[in-house]
């Protein structure tokens, strides 16, 4: 999703932070796009540099009008986007400031100073360019895009490998509904992506170039946490020699191309709950 700039800004990691209060203002306006949310944090990015600027001049007792006036226009933009925990010490410096407090406010300033720069570092961490993004997307409101994330959160995550993309449009396709589906076409980043994903099932094309898909199970049970992760091959091949080896890796069951969908999910919710071998 991007803003009018073309700024695309990562939504689960802003949630994570405890300076936001994303949900709270998606309940208290319901029609509040996500657009209109992303122009905000632009905003306060842009406007960032200025206003440390200004912590710093008034924390080095130099702060002048224009110094203290950034600070009282940053205040409605952290309104905003939701973030209240800074707000109340940017009230102590303007309040201080304008009763000539110079000391007390460039004590505040001082320890605002740090908290802000972590907070702009946060932000800022979470915005990247992703211009292939459907402009579409700046008018779905900010509430109904949230209860999709927490919708997708539930769903157990699903590692597709297949050097097809059509075949991985396919699964996604016929599971997206129930499962998380991750999506993978080179079969030599399978470590790489382990090391930041934990899916709940493996869905593994048997014949890939650079590596197969027996391959591959050892390199999953090479991973603590997927000893018993439930692995299920998805193979034009039926000949017993092909599924016996498979088996004895630890594959607990096989999808036949072209991939019937109503197959596919059924064994899909069978080894998922149990995670049990045949």
């Amino acid at each position: 999703m991007t803003d009018k700039h073309g700024n695309f800004f990562d939504l689960p990691i802003l949630l994570k932070s405890g300076d936001l209060d994303i949900r709270g203002m998606a309940e208290n306006n319901s029609s509040l796009s996500v657009g209109e949310y992303f122009d905000a944090l632009s905003k306060f990015i842009d406007r960032a540099p200025e206003v440390k600027d200004a912590l710093a001049r008034i924390s080095n007792f130099d702060g002048d009008a224009n110094a203290f006036q950034s600070l009282a226009h940053m205040k409605n933009l952290l309104a905003g986007i939701g973030c209240g925990k800074l707000m109340p010490f940017i009230d102590d410096i303007l309040d201080a400031g304008e009763k000539g407090k110079v000391t007390f406010a460039a004590a505040h300033a001082q320890k605002i100073l740090n908290e802000f720069n972590k907070f702009h570092a946060l932000t800022t961490s979470a915005k990247i360019n992703h211009e292939s993004d459907a402009p579409s997307d700046r008018e779905l409101s900010l509430q109904a895009v949230l209860q999709r994330l927490d919708q997708a959160a539930r769903k157990p995550l699903i590692l597709a490998v297949d050097d097809a993309s059509v075949m991985l449009k396919t699964i996604i396709a016929a599971l997206s509904d129930d499962y998380k589906v991750q999506g993978l076409t080179n079969p030599m980043l399978l470590e790489k992506v382990l090391q930041s994903l934990t899916p709940e099932l493996f869905l593994l094309d048997y014949n890939m170039p650079g590596r197969s898909g027996l391959d591959l199970v050892p390199i999953i049970r090479s991973f603590e946490k997927h000893k018993d992760t439930p692995i299920i091959f998805v193979t034009s091949m039926r000949t017993f020699d092909h599924l016996s080896s498979a088996v004895a890796l630890g594959a607990c069951d096989f999808v036949v191309k072209p991939i019937q969908p109503d197959i596919l999910r059924e064994k899909v919710a069978k080894h998922i709950v149990s995670g049990k071998p045949l």
